[in-house]
């Protein structure tokens, strides 16, 4: 006669820690649920991920954008929230020239400049002053209003590494608990330029711009003014705390928050080619340059559109 153990399975104490990342689904939702798909008419758009990044073919950057191909590049870059453009090869006037049809140039007097100031030259391996964008941020969340978005072109790329990633902040948000989203939905954070900056420039450099950027609070989810989604807006090199929460419990959510980035369903990663450009909206994203290509050479160029006032 058999003997069936009936006797409930019972597991050894293993407690996970809190504020963990865990596998399983996740929901993967490019667009607001209301958004009318519609086919792009002017340019070949193919997705190179899931839910962020495509690439733009056929067409030209060096000619002017008339307003219905303006508008159907803004189309597919909140459809997407970054848009890669193969071998441009532009001079900065015209890069400058295709960012102006999104708004204003911004200026970044804490960066190295190009042609103009409002051209930013990341030159590294030639004995420029290093800067590092090897982390996951967004840009100039310092301002009290930060870029609407950036068009960056490589004028010099190693031959092997040098990478750039990008990450959904809205996708990162759809993700959350339930609970987290109930502490931040209606908090805000702390930004400011020091913590960013002070990794490669001393007290003497930084100084003199603290009465121009002071610190500014945004809120720690966003809401984007163009398609109502609601994406974190909190990041590693300029988020210092949410307020009204003490130091400790504020530490604990913002890095569980800015580890959200770091999840591969929400990212593309784009290799570079000379001549090579993307256009992101620094809104809806976070970025990281991946620094493994020394001691060769990368060159870029950046042009910052202004954006609002994060709501």
């Amino acid at each position: 006669m058999t003997v069936v153990d009936t006797t409930p399975a019972t597991l050894r104490e293993a407690p996970i820690p809190p504020d963990g990342m865990y596998e399983g689904p996740r929901i993967l939702r490019r667009v607001p649920e209301e958004w009318e798909e519609r086919p792009y008419e002017r340019f070949e758009l193919a997705p190179l991920g899931r839910v962020i990044g495509a690439e733009i073919r056929g067409l030209d950057l060096s000619r002017p954008l008339d307003p219905a191909l303006r508008e159907e590049l803004n189309r597919a870059l909140l459809e997407w929230k970054v848009l890669f453009f193969r071998g441009q090869h532009l001079t900065p006037e015209r890069q400058r020239g295709f960012a102006r049809h999104w708004g204003e140039l911004e200026t970044n007097p804490l960066l190295a400049a190009g042609t103009s100031e409002d051209v930013v030259r990341f030159d590294k391996g030639s004995g420029a002053t290093p800067t590092f964008e090897n982390i996951w941020h967004t840009d100039v969340t310092f301002r009290t209003r930060p870029a609407l978005g950036a068009v960056l072109q490589l004028r010099e790329v190693p031959p092997v590494g040098g990478d750039t990633l990008w990450a959904d902040m809205a996708a990162a948000y759809d993700n959350l608990p339930a609970e987290v989203k109930d502490r931040i939905d209606d908090a805000t954070a702390v930004h400011d330029f020091i913590p960013g900056f002070s990794r490669f420039y001393g007290p003497e450099r930084l100084a003199p711009f603290q009465e121009m950027f002071p610190p500014v609070e945004h809120p720690v989810v966003r809401t984007h003014p163009e398609t109502g989604r609601r994406m974190l807006f909190v990041n590693t090199s300029f988020t210092t705390r949410i307020t009204g929460m003490e130091r400790e419990e504020s530490d604990r959510l913002l890095s569980f928050l800015c580890r959200q980035a770091h999840v591969p369903e929400y990212q593309v990663r784009f290799h570079w080619q000379p001549g090579d450009i993307a256009f992101w909206d620094n809104r809806a994203t976070q970025h990281y340059a991946v620094n493994d290509y020394a001691p060769h050479r990368r060159v870029a160029e950046r042009v910052a559109i202004e954006g609002d006032q994060p709501f």
